[in-house]
């Protein structure tokens, strides 16, 4: 089980595997055709399209068109198929996403088929961790184009031989699988099986979303039992829920090994998310306040400054003057948006400091609320689903001095 910092980021891979884990079969030929994403404005109705292929049924016949990439279901399908590598002692590493696939998710399992015989992805928009007032009813919904990425990657990974293994399973549930006795709602008084991580699930992220982190332990927890998997994988810009995962393996004493991997990025420094296709052409300008400011911050850290004010003081210069410049534009010019948090904290327990302990380092990460447009220009890209309020997060480890 992983016990490293979160300093840690995903392994470097090296030298090919040995002549018994070798890929398991060759390239193969044909794409997908892809679709846009489509908003929906239910729960039920959005978990529906959110699990139907091309011409899906639920049998474990099903296979993405073109590949051997089996699409699974049920969980006791998947459970069938994860019995004969547990006794072939064939590792699996898992690759757990809510679909609306991109760069960072690529990566991800690029990761886990290095190290890994097979490679399971998940695809399920889990209710449990949007708030009652957030944007289930409109999260991006791409099923084509996530298997047709899949199938491509899945070919990409054929043709390079330091791969030990390939995409073998995509897992897509529904609800009424992933919560046997029900769904019990998006409340924070909700009753029912949860998952809670305290207190670390408490701070940054969880003070502004309190059923978030539960959300996520939750289903986690359910794909780890599920999949079995020797080795999970997750980018580092969502820090917090890297670290309430960790906790969770740790304290819960799950047989899995999390891995982390850097954070991918738009050349212009804007983390990768799948929520950036609401933010159209002018947020997504003004979006990237976010990372200046970090990096500014790192900046300051770099030159020798470990007190609080100093760090978190360069990175609220950079937002303070964006903004004041935005709000002196015109309505149909400008993008508003709001600080929710930025911190400066611990990297084990996420609990703020007030300096920087040179032999541990420290996370840099903040939030911003990106305002629905005041004033959308004729023929104007506001964004996926109308341009709603967009919550964008990242962060930067500061690196121990000694290291």
């Amino acid at each position: 089980m992983l016990r490293r910092p979160i300093l840690a980021a995903c392994r470097a891979v090296g030298a090919a595997p040995a002549a018994t884990a070798a890929p398991r079969a060759m390239p193969r030929a044909a794409s997908l055709a892809s679709s846009s994403s489509s908003s929906l404005s239910s729960v039920p109705l959005l978990l529906a399209r959110a699990h139907r292929g091309n011409g899906a049924g639920a049998g474990a016949g099903e296979t993405i068109p073109s590949t051997p990439i089996r699409v699974l279901r049920a969980v006791e399908a998947v459970r069938r198929w994860r019995k004969p590598h547990v006794i072939n002692h064939r590792s699996v590493g898992l690759v757990p996403t809510m679909g609306a696939l991109h760069e960072g998710h690529i990566a991800l399992v690029r990761a886990a088929a290095r190290e890994n015989h097979h490679v399971v992805v998940s695809i399920y928009v889990n209710p449990a961790q949007f708030g009652i007032r957030e944007d289930l009813g409109s999260y991006p919904v791409t099923w084509d184009t996530d298997v047709a990425a899949l199938a491509r990657l899945d070919r990409e990974l054929a043709d390079d031989g330091a791969n030990l293994g390939r995409i073998s399973v995509v897992f897509a549930p529904t609800t009424a699988d992933m919560y046997p006795s029900g769904f019990p709602g998006q409340e924070v008084d909700s009753k029912g099986s949860f998952v809670t991580i305290t207190p670390v699930g408490e701070v940054l992220e969880g003070a502004s979303r309190p059923t978030f982190f539960r959300g996520v332990a939750t289903v986690c927890m359910k794909l780890f039992n599920i999949v079995q998997p020797d080795r999970v994988y997750f980018g580092q810009k969502d820090v917090q829920q890297t670290v309430v995962i960790r906790r969770m393996v740790r304290d819960l004493m799950v047989p899995t090994e999390v891995v982390i991997c850097p954070t991918e990025r738009e050349p212009d420094g804007l983390a990768l998310s799948s929520r950036n296709v609401y933010l159209g052409t002018r947020r997504r300008r003004v979006g990237i306040v976010l990372n200046s400011a970090l990096r500014a911050a790192e900046a300051v850290y770099g030159a020798g400054r470990l007190d609080r004010a100093a760090i978190l003081g360069a990175a609220h210069e950079i937002t303070g003057t964006v903004l004041r410049a935005q709000t002196e534009l015109p309505p149909d010019e400008r993008a508003l948006f709001e600080i929710d948090y930025i911190s400066l904290a611990d990297p084990d327990t996420l609990e703020e400091v007030d300096a920087v302990d040179p032999e541990k380092g420290a996370v840099i990460s903040g939030a911003i609320k990106m305002l629905p447009l005041e004033k959308a220009r004729e023929g104007e890209d506001v964004g996926h689903a109308g341009g709603p309020q967009v919550r964008l997060i990242d962060n930067i480890i500061l690196k121990p001095k000694s290291a």
